[in-house]
């Protein structure tokens, strides 16, 4: 499977786009849609820039990554949105905290319940609660854009 074009929107806009090289909410320098050097070169380091083109063709590089790494990881058949928040949250967390996530775990086993509970146990730093929320209601199926759920 490949993030649908809703998908990857959403991605872009929960991680933003900046050309300048910054440091994230844990400490990680960052460039342009959400890459680190963990994710390959280049390796973003303080006062690199690039431009728009060089973050859309790094986006495309890093994206192609994750998403083999959920086709490899997820056994069980999905539904382009399960997927498209797996890959959003693999982004996010990386290939490895995702191979052993407690979400990724319960999918595998039949219980897309209880992922989409586990879903929800990533939220350090309290910076990603929101993110983390939209992927749960995109994993869920509702829409695919939601940064914050409000409960009264």
């Amino acid at each position: 499977m490949n993030i649908s074009e809703a998908g990857g929107n959403v991605l872009i806009e929960r991680e933003g786009m900046r050309l300048e090289a910054y440091q994230d909410s844990v400490g990680v320098w960052t460039i342009g849609v959400g890459h680190t050097a963990a994710a390959g070169p280049p390796e973003p380091k303080p006062g690199m820039t690039i431009s728009e083109e060089e973050a859309e063709t790094i986006f495309i590089q890093d994206l192609t990554e994750f998403e083999e790494a959920v086709n490899d990881l997820v056994k069980m058949p999905m539904r382009q949105h399960q997927y498209d928040a797996f890959v959003s949250i693999c982004f996010n967390i990386g290939q490895g905290a995702f191979a052993d996530s407690t979400f990724l775990e319960r999918f595998n086993q039949g219980d897309v319940p209880g992922c989409a509970e586990a879903i929800l146990m990533w939220d350090q730093p309290p910076e990603i609660i929101p993110r983390r929320q939209g992927e749960y209601v995109q994993f869920l199926g509702y829409i695919a854009r939601i940064e914050t759920i409000v409960v009264a």
